[in-house]
């Protein structure tokens, strides 16, 4: 199969003159909230450049990263044998671009999902995503001249239209050797989320709410925690609303970001999952902007409510993958 789509011109089709100020506004956005977290201001290993993407973690790793850096995406297959031959040729590209770009791998067999979502029809196909938005690079095996030359302005339209310098590498990291994990105090917690529990049994929703940032606090990765964080904030946000006043809100102004919002809480309080996930995905394709942020940050404190391993929840991110693509 020879290459095909060897230019970035499908870069000005994706990038027209607003999509790319709204799309640079917002990574600069999303640098600056990370910045303020202490968060994406360190130097990262080698190995970090090169990372297997799956469905589960798309959002994260790739939509999310790509604020930062833009994020080339390499669709491969054990069995397909041009992959091979590009695959190295493509890491080896990633640690020398030295944090230019972040290749991020997707094995075609085991998230076919995100094959259908980006229209591959062979592979190895190779995309990049910038700023939220997806572009096609080229498919099939190519020269390295042909790929550097491609990568050469990806980077070059990374820079001018969005901002995105890349990241930094630390040059002390061998190439194979990930960044120590920082440690994560575990606990005991049972005290404090018996509290937060108790709490929520008395109808104190601010008190749960506190009693879970504490746990979080100290623990982040804390998945009780987590879960009865996003339920409690739900609840407190449905507490003092008017379910009748936000239906009719909802169905009189179906452009209404926040009453689309607000009525979602209401379906899911009700146990109408599928309901408030459709809502939310729904609205998510009519907007975009600040609008379209809104909408998607809440479908995921949505997803953290029903939890993360519920079908509905992956089925719904599928749907939102969709959606925003």
């Amino acid at each position: 199969m020879q290459p095909r789509n060897m230019s970035m011109s499908g870069v000005v089709d994706l990038a027209a003159v607003k999509a790319a100020q709204e799309a640079k506004t917002k990574a600069e956005q999303a640098r600056a909230e990370a910045a303020r977290q202490g968060g994406g201001t360190g130097a990262v290993s080698p190995a970090s450049l090169v990372i297997d993407v799956d469905e589960a973690g798309f959002e994260r790793d790739v939509l999310q990263r790509s604020t930062e850096v833009p994020v080339v995406i390499d669709f491969w297959a054990e069995w397909c044998e041009p992959c091979k031959q590009l695959s190295p040729v493509l890491e080896r590209l990633a640690l020398e671009y030295a944090g230019r770009f972040v290749l991020a791998k997707i094995d075609v067999d085991a998230n076919q999902m995100l094959m259908q979502q980006f229209g591959v029809q062979g592979i190895p196909a190779v995309f990049a995503v910038v700023a939220g938005q997806a572009l096609p690079l080229f498919q099939g095996a190519a020269g390295e001249a042909q790929i550097r030359g491609t990568l050469d302005q990806l980077v070059q339209v990374a820079e001018q239209r969005f901002g995105l310098t890349g990241l930094t590498v630390d040059p002390d990291a061998a190439p194979g050797e990930a960044q120590a994990a920082p440690e994560v105090p575990v606990g005991p917690y049972d005290a404090l989320l018996e509290a937060a529990v108790q709490a929520l049994d008395a109808g104190d929703l601010a008190g749960a709410v506190q009693a879970y940032k504490n746990v979080l606090g100290d623990d982040p990765a804390n998945m009780e925690a987590k879960l009865g964080l996003a339920q409690a904030e739900l609840l407190q946000r449905v507490q003092s609303v008017d379910p009748q006043q936000v239906r009719k809100d909802a169905a009189d102004k179906p452009g209404d970001v926040q009453a689309q919002i607000a009525a979602a809480d209401l379906d899911l309080v009700g146990g109408h999952v599928e309901d408030a996930f459709g809502r939310l995905i729904d609205t998510v394709q009519r907007t975009a902007g600040d609008d379209r942020d809104a909408v998607r940050l809440r479908l995921l404190e949505l997803f953290e409510v029903v939890g993360a391993d519920d079908p509905r929840v992956v089925a719904a991110r599928r749907a939102l993958a969709r959606a925003l693509f």
